[in-house]
């Protein structure tokens, strides 16, 4: 069976207030896109990995690969207007292989563990479209029309992380949709399909570096 990664990196760093996008930023002296594609590298053997990167961005990233003596994947695709376009990009790229499973990850989760990695990977190669979840520790309150609030029970929801993971041939299928604002992930075009979601365990560490107090 063949594994396919799509790391989607399309930040602009605008929320780190900094003119480096937020995937090029160093942590421990090492891009943190570097760090991504590593995590999924130290797992999957003979993983194939397309990184979707904005087109003004892969000079950017041919030279830092050359700085750090980084193996670039292959094969890159242009980011698109949404993520519902890079991933469509990405997917372009990848066979028609009908025992292929693939999965999405957002290209500022470095520390993705091996673990998660494995459970969704493990579970796509069943058949399932899956997601690593974490419970919701803060207590939630749902802000309602009238602008009053009311607070929600915790335990009736979870945290979805990446990588999101599916046979590649479902994947594909999905992304022949039209685009929809309702699409917020790669599960969410799946279930436009009628496609049950798996959930699988996560790890609270892999978490979106979106802020500088992330990246601290």
């Amino acid at each position: 069976m063949d594994y396919y990664v799509l790391i989607v990196a399309g930040g602009k760093g605008l929320r780190m207030g900094g003119d480096i996008p937020k995937q090029f930023l160093p942590i421990g002296g090492k891009p943190i896109l570097m760090r991504t594609i590593d995590a999924f590298r130290s797992v999957l053997d003979d993983v194939k990995i397309v990184l979707v990167l904005p087109a003004d961005q892969h000079d950017y990233w041919q030279e830092l690969c050359r700085k750090h003596d980084f193996r670039s994947p292959e094969l890159i695709a242009n980011g698109g207007a949404t993520r519902f376009h890079s991933v469509s990009n990405g997917l372009n790229l990848l066979p028609d292989d009908k025992d292929a499973v693939v999965g999405v990850h957002d290209g500022v989760r470095p520390f993705v563990s091996a673990e998660t990695i494995r459970r969704c990977f493990s579970a796509a190669a069943e058949g399932k479209a899956v997601v690593p979840v974490v419970p919701v520790v803060e207590t939630l309150r749902q802000i309602l029309p009238d602008g009053k609030s009311l607070t929600r029970p915790r335990d009736e929801y979870r945290l979805v992380q990446t990588p999101q993971t599916f046979p590649l041939a479902l994947l594909k299928e999905a992304y022949r949709q039209p685009f929809s604002e309702a699409f917020t992930d790669d599960a969410s075009v799946v279930e436009a399909l009628g496609k049950e979601i798996t959930m699988v365990e996560g790890n609270r560490e892999n978490i979106k570096i979106t802020t500088p107090s992330d990246l601290k």
